[in-house]
């Protein structure tokens, strides 16, 4: 893979970049009107998002940090965006042309103050993983083998500005209108910063593992302080393969069963027990051992679960709740799904729109063992998905509302109800972690 020499550092040249990419999507439509009159209007149109999906993750990937990360985020959002940027989004997850060797001992000595070969017996500085905040070399010392995480020059100077410049597209994409919208990008902005301080995801990677080693067929890695920074984190090297890789060519159920189990109680613990969780369930933070063990990495991202959100969002989950409609609409307004200000419009909209999603999407809650191999199951949520993104009736109403929580719980159950199905998991009991 192509390495890169350089990586756009400042405001000006990062925005430029963007520009020159809003260009090429510009020149894209004008040969999509071209396209549509002499060919079908779904081939033409299929052939636009390709386009524009291979420019704008073409951009965002020399670019790297939060614009990368965000296009991370929107990879998950299967059931939103046409298939040709899932795909194209998805490469962002562990697969980006990383830093060139030169660049890689220029980066690790100015956040380190030393050589690699002055703190390891090896270092190799071609990266085996890059994805969109750092990219990963192996190393050894004393004999062990250890996998080194090096930030990208730039990146945790640059989040205020990068988002500054993709919020315009989040707006228009999500309908998030209002006077209290900064709210919602501030709490990305927060978490994206909590990401790029490596010393605190040491330390939440540490409190994890210790908190759910005795999860059966869970694996984490131990950290060396000694060897990190606020930059550059190093580890034990694990061995296996990602867990979308894994999918393509497993055919053994008792492994897909014995790996969604673990998951599954890997993620329903740190809710339910830490009142904390992994918030960033994507492929590229887990491995698959030759033992059809689960490794779980990068804990940068972890969101912490407050009472007075868990409570209601937990209560939504339960059939007795969203069939009382008096508790149903009490639960809507704790979580500021519904609002002191809406109209009468807006609170039956919402309201019937909420109950169809969470009596669908809770699904897994209420039953003793669930089917993640389902399609049925996830045709639905998919479905309801791509037909309130073209709801006019939605985009004409405030669609600023629920609390600044839902955008990491939320995204952290899409994440791993979609890990869940690409395992093909079946007879997953659902509340298992509670035996543990």
């Amino acid at each position: 893979m192509k390495t890169i020499d350089s990586i756009p550092i400042t405001k000006i040249s990062r925005a430029s970049k963007l520009v020159s990419t809003g260009a090429k999507v510009g020149v894209n439509y004008l040969k999509y009107y071209g396209d549509k009159m002499v060919n079908s209007k779904t081939d033409a149109k299929e052939r636009l998002n390709q386009n524009n999906a291979e420019d704008i993750y073409d951009s965002l990937k020399t670019l790297k940090g939060s614009a990368l990360k965000v296009a991370q985020m929107l990879s998950m959002e299967k059931s939103i965006l046409p298939q040709a940027y899932v795909e194209k989004f998805s490469l962002s997850q562990f697969s980006v042309p990383p830093l060139s060797p030169p660049l890689v001992i220029k980066t690790f000595k100015k956040y380190f103050g030393k050589h690699p070969e002055d703190l390891f017996d090896t270092f190799n500085a071609t990266s085996v993983n890059a994805a969109s905040i750092g990219q990963v070399h192996i190393a050894e010392k004393n004999g062990k083998k250890l996998a080194v995480k090096i930030q990208y020059p730039g990146v945790a100077e640059s989040i205020a500005s990068d988002l500054a410049l993709v919020k315009p597209i989040a707006i228009k994409m999500f309908n998030i209108k209002g006077k209290d919208s900064d709210k919602y990008f501030k709490e990305v902005e927060n978490k994206l910063t909590e990401e790029t301080n490596y010393i605190l995801e040491i330390a939440q990677s540490k409190e994890i593992a210790e908190a759910c080693q005795h999860i059966p067929n869970l694996k984490f890695p131990k950290y060396y302080e000694e060897f990190s920074s606020e930059r550059i984190i190093t580890m034990d090297y694990m061995a296996g393969e990602h867990l979308s890789e894994f999918v393509v060519h497993n055919t053994d159920q008792d492994k897909s069963n014995k790996l969604g189990q673990a998951l599954w109680d890997f993620y329903m613990y740190q809710i339910h027990q830490l009142r904390k969780v992994h918030a960033d369930p994507h492929p590229g933070n887990f491995l698959i051992s030759e033992e059809a063990n689960l490794i779980a990495l990068d804990f940068g991202c972890m969101k912490i679960i407050p009472e007075d959100f868990y409570s209601p969002y937990f209560e939504l989950a339960n059939p007795e709740c969203i069939n009382d409609p008096k508790r149903f609409t009490e639960k809507l307004y704790e979580l500021e799904i519904l609002r002191q200000d809406d109209s009468e419009e807006e609170i039956t909209f919402f309201s019937a729109m909420f109950h169809e999603l969470l009596s669908l999407f809770t699904q897994p809650f209420h039953a003793e063992t669930f089917d993640f191999s389902d399609p049925a199951f996830f045709n639905q949520i998919t479905e309801m998905g791509q037909r309130y993104s073209k709801s006019t009736e939605l985009r004409n109403m405030n669609g600023n509302r629920g609390s600044t929580h839902f955008i990491y719980i939320n995204r952290t159950f899409f994440g791993l109800y979609n890990l869940m199905f690409d395992l093909k998991a079946q007879d997953i009991k659902i509340n298992n972690f509670k035996n543990l």
